[in-house]
């Protein structure tokens, strides 16, 4: 397997650059990463120069480079897109053109080669807000912010080429992820160094907002099970049965940090919030053997400590 990886400089990306490495199957990674603010050097310091691994600093958008790269390449998984719930709400139009344009760049260099395998990394959030039950992957898209509406319209164009042009391609959703190297503008990093630096936990609204929660290397495990083996076409649901609301997720990150709760501080809810998330992953266990394995208590354990024996990492984020 010959893999072209678009944002492994990123948070997922670059634990899944990691995943291939253990993988023989894999001869040879290229990341193409355009190194925005989330997507940084210091991601990829542990394995940047492995043989197997080329760096190259580029959008996505780029259709000649993107192109020149695919020449002997065997599989692309995309994890390049703008993430942040918060960011799309202030300006959607670099989501339209990273998380849209970018995608169907990909997509159109990609449908140009044969024997190439296109996955496109998603989220759950694609389908909306669900108070009750779960999604499986026949649910209709309903997204509700404007990033979660470019990762659908991007999911969509992945179906069409798939269906026009006969692309070989995977379609993975997962729920939030967590674990080291994540920028923190999320809950839960956000949260740890914010603790860590004697300032409070903000919480939207009351709290009460659900989500499930996975590892992110149980995620990068899946996505790998569905780029080897899955049905061409198909799409995957990834989720860590670890339902949390954000008030719970705080409470977690308090007790292991010996901090009370008079330490969160209750802000405006955000605009247009969904409030609760929630996948079937039953097709991902049956079809491709996806099981998480960390356990969403040690999880959690593990990734404070990460941040507090890290603060190398994240001090200089936090002092922009």
């Amino acid at each position: 397997m010959k893999i072209l990886v678009t944002g492994g400089a990123g948070f997922i990306g670059s634990h899944f650059v990691r995943k291939l490495l253990t993988e023989d199957s894999v001869q040879k990674i290229v990341i193409l990463d355009n190194l925005s603010y989330a997507g940084r050097r210091e991601n990829m310091l542990d394995f940047i120069n492995e043989p197997k691994v080329t760096f190259i600093e580029g959008d996505i958008n780029n259709f000649e480079l993107v192109s020149e790269l695919l020449t002997d390449l065997t599989h692309i998984v995309n994890f390049a897109a703008e993430s942040h719930v918060d960011r799309s709400i202030q300006d959607s139009s670099v989501f339209i053109k990273t998380n849209v344009l970018g995608t169907h760049t990909l997509l159109t260099a990609a449908k140009n080669r044969e024997n190439i395998r296109f996955l496109q990394v998603s989220t759950d959030e694609v389908y909306g807000s669900i108070d009750l039950g779960e999604w499986d992957e026949t649910c209709p898209l309903l997204p509700n912010s404007p990033y979660s509406a470019s990762k659908a319209s991007a999911d969509l164009l992945v179906r069409s080429f798939h269906i026009t042009h006969g692309l070989d391609t995977i379609i993975t959703r997962c729920s939030n992820n967590y674990g080291p190297f994540q920028y923190p503008e999320k809950l839960i990093p956000l949260s740890i160094i914010r603790l860590l630096n004697s300032d409070e936990i903000e919480i939207y609204g009351n709290g009460l907002n659900v989500r499930d929660w996975l590892h992110v290397s149980d995620h990068c495990h899946g996505i790998f099970l569905a780029l080897v083996s899955g049905e061409s076409g198909a799409t995957y649901n990834f989720g860590g049965n670890s339902e949390k609301s954000n008030l719970e997720i705080a409470r977690v990150i308090l007790e292991n940090m010996n901090q009370g709760m008079e330490n969160i501080k209750f802000v405006a809810d955000r605009k247009g919030h969904d409030f609760r998330y929630a996948v079937d992953s039953s097709k991902s266990r049956l079809d491709i053997g996806f099981v998480p394995k960390i356990d969403f208590e040690h999880g959690m354990k593990s990734t404070i400590d990460w941040y507090k024996q890290n603060s190398w990492w994240w001090q200089e984020i936090v002092a922009k």
